[in-house]
């Protein structure tokens, strides 16, 4: 029996296929093969198409099947992974009316934190876990005072995984987890934040039906599975935001246990067990994928903008690889001789309460600083940004004893594992782990294939623990980045 993971990046769509009596992968097919451009009409702005987003997962879907490695036909179950974050509004007709405004936009800030304000402290931190800041609830806020010709045709509101699912089964539903990643949720009454869409404005109409992560949100409607070769009336059996999932596929799922990945954004995600805030929401609190309000369990994230994204521009405009990018930074001595690079470059920094200080290259020496230099600068600035966040988590008691992560992204990086699990002095466990493939597996768990998250992770096995072994040069390095940064804010 075999399970479809899909996995809607920000860069492009990842699709794996799964046995599920190995857990294994056994193909699996990326679309496109360039990066998606995000669109940019304004500073601050991000926004991409959900039409294309769906093109992609039926583009990816049949290179998959092209590669003829198994039967489309022998594929029982979905599962959806996704940025998170972002707005996807359609009419009556389930048509798109908009481009998507997605996580890294920045354009909502002011109107959610009007909603902190008039709300009050005492009402979001506790019942929402977070400000309303520059999250879903917010960008449909702005859609509606910018754009209310717009607006009066809202039917319903989604996630981006509630997108594909609906385009996959003509079924729209969400999740509490989806929910509270928009802001929505209130989880003192376990249910939609009623004074929030009073404030907003919003009717409760345009929120779908509520279903558990792990369920049935439709099954696939013939005129689709006939244009992907699959059967017709298999369920999407999971959706989830892509760090919740990320997680997930890295079995971390019970309170204590921490994530860690570093593709486009940088996220660190702590699971807890108590309804625990950040007073200035630097680091935010999410409905985990197992979630309920029987069994707490809450995702604690950290999430970093300018991440690979930093990484990706450097390896652009020196027009290079990351291959070599990443053997000339390793010949180059920790610390880049004196070269500090800020990577806040890409949105709001919600750790740096919703500044925008942009990435900056500080200390360069035309005499002495070569492309290697800037090379192995980048990837340390990028590894100091997760340790001050995970300082902040920290204050709130999140210790980490271990930091799992999957052997991809930036972790394929020898130069960046070393300056991350020595700036933070915490191992990292690495895993051949990637997001379409936990997507598949919640699938499988949702549709009953396994008979729980333990069953569907039974032989994760790590590929290596990596251990601080430099904690106090990069102590020291990490001090002098951080001074300039707190002088610059």
């Amino acid at each position: 029996m075999l399970l479809l993971g899909i996995d809607l990046g920000t860069s492009s769509i990842k699709v794996s296929v799964v046995d599920a009596a190995t857990q294994q992968c056994i193909a699996a097919a990326q679309y496109p093969d360039y990066e998606t451009p995000v669109i940019v009409a304004e500073h601050g702005w991000a926004e991409q198409s959900p039409d294309t987003w769906w093109e992609h997962v039926q583009q990816a879907i049949l290179k998959a099947h092209a590669t003829k490695k198994y039967n489309p036909h022998d594929i029982a179950a979905i599962g959806i992974a996704y940025q998170m974050h972002g707005l996807v509004i359609v009419n009556k007709q389930q048509q798109v009316l908009r481009n998507a405004i997605i996580w890294c936009d920045s354009r909502a800030v002011t109107y959610g934190n009007a909603a902190f304000d008039a709300l009050g402290a005492d009402y979001c931190l506790p019942h929402l876990l977070n400000s309303p800041g520059n999250f879903t609830a917010a960008k449909l806020a702005w859609v509606k005072a910018n754009e209310p010709a717009v607006y009066d045709q809202v039917a319903q509101l989604m996630l981006p995984g509630d997108f594909i699912a609906l385009r996959l089964t003509g079924a729209a539903t969400t999740s509490a987890s989806a929910l509270s990643e928009g802001i929505f949720w209130d989880f003192t009454t376990n249910s939609v934040s009623g004074e929030l869409m009073q404030y907003f404005g919003f009717s409760n109409s345009m929120i779908p039906v509520q279903k558990n992560v792990f369920a049935e949100h439709g099954l696939l409607s013939a005129d689709v599975a006939a244009t992907l070769q699959l059967k017709p009336g298999i369920p999407v059996a999971y959706k989830a935001g892509d760090q919740p999932n990320n997680a997930l596929s890295l079995n971390v799922l019970q309170p204590g246990e921490v994530a860690a990945t570093a593709g486009t954004s940088g996220v660190i995600y702590g699971v807890s067990d108590a309804l625990t805030y950040d007073p200035l929401s630097r680091v935010n609190t999410f409905a985990h994928v197992n979630h309920t309000a029987q069994a707490q369990r809450l995702g604690v994230l950290l999430c970093i903008n300018g991440t690979g994204i930093l990484n990706r521009w450097v390896r652009d405009n020196w027009k290079t690889s990351y291959t070599e990018m990443n053997e000339q930074a390793a010949a180059i001595p920790a610390g880049s001789n004196g070269l500090l690079v800020m990577p806040f470059g890409n949105g709001a920094e919600r750790m740096l309460e919703n500044r925008l200080p942009g990435a900056q290259f500080n200390n360069i020496d035309l005499n002495t600083h070569t492309p290697a230099h800037i090379f192995r600068a980048a990837q340390e600035g990028i590894a100091f940004a997760f340790r001050y966040g995970l300082d902040i988590m920290r204050a709130s008691g999140m210790n980490p004893s271990v930091i799992r992560a999957g052997k991809a992204n930036m972790f394929l990086s020898s130069v960046f594992t070393e300056a991350f699990v020595n700036a933070t002095n915490v191992p990292v466990e690495l895993y051949n782990s990637d997001g379409s493939v936990g997507a598949a597996l919640g699938a499988g768990i949702g549709a009953g294939i396994f008979a729980s998250e333990k069953e569907a992770f039974a032989m994760a096995q790590p590929l290596a623990l990596i251990e601080p072994n430099a904690q106090e040069v990069y102590g020291d390095l990490y001090n002098s980045w951080k001074s300039l940064l707190e002088k610059q804010l």
